[in-house]
């Protein structure tokens, strides 16, 4: 699927997909809506065919946004070298991109689990949800998932054209199932992604 803009890629994008800007608004002191800042999409490349954008996050809620307290909040997060693929407490928005991959590796996704809850809309090309159940279902632009705590990898359908998700991760209470708890669980891969994330804040 073709972008649905001509809008060139940000500095450093991986992908050839549209470029990203993030609009922060705030208030003046009359109390009146104005934009706090505009900038531009800042990727992380994690391996030659998967890259991510931190568009904002908050460490509490609800967030306090008096005097611009979450956006000072958000800076120190992103450039402390600490964000996992769950901020603690708040929540954290963040888009994807995955590359087109040959048929061989259409089985290598990343089979994890966050204590989250998580809201993922398709933007761009399609995306397959694979539950640790063997289920899937193909997403496509607009499309949503509403992820609670399980455990699911991702995969782009596609071995030519790139594809596009944002997600909302919102820290949740562990899992129970019939008196047990399920732990997060990142050892299939999704460990590395947090590293990878961790050391290039």
């Amino acid at each position: 699927m073709s972008p649905s803009t001509s809008e060139p890629p940000n500095p450093g994008q991986l992908s050839p997909l549209p470029g990203v800007h993030r609009h922060i608004t705030t208030h003046d002191s009359n109390g009146k809506a104005i934009f706090h800042s505009s900038e531009p999409g800042d990727w992380t490349t994690y391996t030659p065919s998967m890259a991510f954008d931190v568009v904002y996050t908050t460490s509490n809620s609800p967030p306090n946004m008096n005097n611009d307290v979450d956006i000072s909040n958000h800076e120190a997060v992103r450039t402390s070298g600490k964000l996992g693929l769950v901020n603690a407490g708040g929540s954290v928005c963040r888009i994807v991109d995955f590359g087109p991959l040959s048929s061989e590796e259409h089985s290598k996704g990343i089979m994890h689990r966050t204590q989250s809850l998580d809201y993922g809309i398709v933007l761009e090309g399609e995306l397959e949800c694979v539950l640790d159940s063997g289920e899937k279902r193909v997403m496509r632009r607009g499309d949503v998932a509403v992820q609670r705590g399980t455990m699911h990898e991702w995969r782009n359908t596609s071995t030519t054209e790139w594809a596009r998700i944002v997600f909302v991760l919102l820290e949740s209470e562990k899992i129970q199932i019939a008196g047990r708890e399920l732990d997060e669980d990142l050892s299939a891969g999704g460990e590395e992604v947090e590293k990878a994330m961790k050391s290039q804040q």
